[in-house]
């Protein structure tokens, strides 16, 4: 009988994470993953956390391909024609060791990989895990696999699979994720000279922009959109609430067609070859939405546990941090000698706990609902954007006339009086 230290299902960044933190201590592993190598199955934006990663790999810059690291975000709410905003930018941002990179995922999964290879792990791509296998009393002990004879045991499986966590499911480790806790994003990878990009986006060889957007480019569906800068491409995608996508009958595909043709995006991709189109699901539930973490043999991390901190726009630190205290847990466990029982794996959920991970999503958990409500998507962005218009347009009228005007606005539309309940929502909330 083939048996492991840990198998670990799944090669995004939680599982790299937890595999390549086990075998560097030594732990026998078993990495299976369904794609054809890591990273084709794995989409994202992408923003890779460097703190998250240095405390893995602390001399990943040395190799990793990084594309650009980031010194502006910029924040839009836009209307139809326009949009209102704010930025920030920084040289503090060119340090030696950045804090944020744009990545493209499968170049730097199929690095990761490489790292995890070179750790001790061994990987199996090509290879779909069927069930997670039980002993009679009800412990995970091991994995089916598609392959002949593709039984495998080991004393803990850590399921980094998904967000749809398909094995989680059937073994009733957890509840079917619900349409109002999962977003439904779309992107595209354009491509351009690199010299046209740093232009365009004012900026210096290995600088990044981030832009984050919301507004009624969502058709009032609770969602946002992105575009971020890599070397020589720039990333663009649009997501929103599947029940939202259910319910109105608008596919992602035409937001992100409406997205690319707004006035304040279409210059800035102008001439880009598309070379990438993907879709992929985010659990965006937040801290009420999350399973439970660990059991009997059991430890669940990344997507596959809900860690995505959709208010900041967050999910790779979440993940590979996930990863890494879950390895650490059993690593812990093998080294005092003590079974992975589902008491003793409580200790990673203590150190979720004690992470930024589960501070976040804790402090965090009131606001999804609160930008459910539809004026924050349709009629304050309006009415921001026509407000902006009415005071910068030179015409004659004096500027009382046009605040009154502006405020009226507001009034007629009996938003001002919503706008100062929800702005206290959210602060109390994010305070």
């Amino acid at each position: 009988m083939e048996k492991f230290d840990v198998i670990v299902v799944g090669a995004g960044a939680a599982g790299n994470a937890a595999t390549y933190t086990l075998a560097k201590a030594g732990l026998n592993v078993l990495q299976i993953e369904r794609g054809e190598t890591s990273g084709t199955k794995n989409v994202q934006g992408a923003i890779l956390y460097a703190d998250a990663l240095e405390r893995i790999i602390p001399d990943f810059r040395d190799d990793a391909p990084l594309e650009r690291h980031i010194v502006e975000q910029r924040i839009w709410i836009m209307e139809d024609k326009s949009h209102v905003g704010t930025h920030y930018r920084s040289d503090s941002f060119n340090e030696e060791r950045p804090n944020r990179y744009t990545i493209l995922r499968a170049q730097f999964d199929k690095w990761f990989s490489g790292k995890v290879r070179e750790s001790g792990a061994l990987v199996i791509n090509e290879t779909t895990v069927l069930e997670l296998l039980k002993n009679d009393a009800g412990r995970i002990v091991g994995v089916r696999t598609d392959r002949v004879g593709g039984d495998i045991y080991a004393d803990a499986v850590i399921l980094a699979d998904g967000v749809n966590s398909l094995l989680a499911r059937k073994a009733g480790l957890r509840e079917e994720i619900e349409a109002r806790n999962v977003a439904l994003a779309v992107k595209e990878v354009h491509f351009l000279p690199q010299d046209v990009l740093e232009s365009r986006f004012n900026i210096q060889e290995e600088e990044g922009v981030v832009i984050e957007i919301a507004g009624t480019i969502t058709r009032g569906m609770a969602g946002t959109a992105f575009l971020y800068t890599n070397r020589e491409s720039v990333a663009i995608g649009i997501g929103c609430m599947l029940e939202d996508f259910k319910g109105s009958g608008v596919s992602p595909y035409t937001l992100l067609e409406d997205l690319k043709n707004h006035p304040s995006i279409k210059s800035l991709i102008a001439g880009g070859e598309v070379k990438e189109y993907a879709a992929h699901l985010i659990p965006e539930g937040g801290y009420k939405a999350l399973p439970k973490l660990a059991g009997d043999g059991w430890l669940m991390v990344g997507d596959s546990a809900g860690f995505v901190n959709a208010v900041h726009r967050e999910g790779s630190n979440l993940a590979m941090t996930s990863g890494r205290l879950a390895a650490e847990t059993l690593i812990a466990l093998k080294t005092a000698g003590k079974p992975a029982t589902a008491a003793n794996l409580q200790a990673y959920v203590e150190a979720l706990n004690d992470s930024f991970v589960m501070k976040d999503l804790r402090k965090y958990q009131h606001v999804p609902a609160l930008l459910e409500e539809k004026q924050f998507l349709t009629t304050y962005p309006t009415l921001l954007n026509r407000a902006a218009e009415t005071m910068l347009r030179v015409d004659g009228v004096d500027k009382k006339t046009k605040q009154r005007s502006a405020l009226g606005a507001f009034v007629q539309d009996r938003s001002l009086f919503g706008l100062m309940k929800d702005t206290y929502k959210l602060w109390r909330a994010f305070r």
